[in-house]
């Protein structure tokens, strides 16, 4: 059988809301600005960058993932103000939580152990973030776009139930398997 390889990532990709917010900043920077390129997936959290995977074991791959996930308990997670990387990338910021920071950490052993994907130095020096301007900027009119995200509002708090694995489908990140986590109310506090 030969093998096919695509592009995957694994995020936390909220639905409602926050969604629809953070999808509108993309695009008042896209009005404003022309930036776009950030509107190639719904709004996300990354915890585990893109790998490639033989297509034709794409089953194999979300059957190992659910295993991972199936005993993983839904958390809560503050989405705040806005901040940045350097003058490249503009993102929603994301409150670290202990929750967090072990899934990604245990998801990245998982990945080297079972999907035999390297840890690369992002999943070492997790950020969690919510991009939505980035590849496109101009870094001579950074000042101007971080002026203009400044004034705008984004303060939610996510309810994280799910965890999602994107492909990249004709130049565009689409979620194909939605993962979900135990529930919150069995979730001691």
């Amino acid at each position: 059988m030969a093998k096919s390889f695509a592009k995957y990532f694994i995020a936390l990709v909220p639905e409602g809301v926050i969604q629809e917010k953070a999808t509108d900043l993309k695009e008042l920077l896209k009005e404003n600005f022309n930036i776009k390129y950030a509107l190639k997936s719904p709004a996300h959290i990354t915890i585990k960058m893109p790998f490639h995977w033989n297509e034709l074991k794409e089953e194999k791959l979300t059957r190992l993932l659910q295993g991972f996930f199936k005993d993983k308990r839904a958390f809560h997670l503050k989405l705040s103000g806005f901040n940045k990387f350097g003058r490249r990338v503009i993102f929603i910021d994301v409150v670290p939580t202990p929750e967090l920071l072990e899934m990604q950490r245990s998801l990245g052993e998982f990945a080297k152990t079972e999907l035999k994907q390297p840890i690369e130095l992002s999943d070492k020096s997790f950020h969690p973030h919510m991009t939505v301007a980035f590849k496109d900027i101009k870094v001579a009119k950074f000042d101007e776009y971080w002026q203009f995200i400044k004034k705008q509002a984004f303060d939610h708090v996510y309810p994280v139930n799910s965890v999602a694995l994107l492909k990249r489908i004709e130049g565009r990140w689409v979620l194909i398997q939605s993962f979900p986590l135990l529930s919150l109310e069995n979730n001691p506090t």
